[in-house]
């Protein structure tokens, strides 16, 4: 019968092995940690719990907006924004339209003068930068009907 000797230094590595292994997991962490905190946040509507308890209001203002039979019409034409509005009956809305574009990528606005007429709004641009842009605007009656005005555009 043979007996072997006890050699204390023979698995002195194998710790080192585990913690070798926790440092590449706090390190790989730690990148994903940055990268999620530097970048595009996911959220695109603040205070979405309570906009999701009240959407009966959302859906009510879409009504009233489809009771009005306005049809409105959003293009961009030579550096302005135009925007055509027709009445049920193809009668040119009068009114006064007001708003501002947003870049939804990075949250940047742009006010826009306001602009009076009927049936035909247009609002010369500022200098944009390209890409995806926003109008968000209302149009807004003499007797104060109002009408949500959204479009996106992407800019050269």
């Amino acid at each position: 019968m043979s007996i072997q000797a006890h050699d204390p230094n023979r698995g002195r590595w194998i710790p080192w092995v585990f913690v070798g292994g926790m440092l590449v997991v706090v390190l790989v962490n730690a990148v994903l940690i940055t990268q999620a905190i530097g970048t595009f946040t996911g959220v695109t509507v603040g205070q979405s719990y309570d906009r999701g308890r009240t959407y009966n209001n959302v859906l009510a203002e879409a009504a009233r907006q489809d009771a009005l039979g306005w049809t409105l019409n959003t293009r961009l034409d030579a550096g302005c924004l135009v925007v055509n509005a027709r009445d049920r009956g193809g009668a040119p809305v009068q009114g006064v339209l007001e708003g501002h574009m947003l870049r939804p990528l990075d949250g940047e606005r742009v006010a826009l003068p306001e602009a009076a007429g009927t049936g035909r709004f247009t609002v010369e641009l500022p200098e944009l930068r390209a890409g995806l842009w926003e109008f968000r605007g209302l149009l807004v009656s003499p007797q104060g009907e109002r009408h949500d005005v959204r479009q996106r555009f992407t800019l050269p």
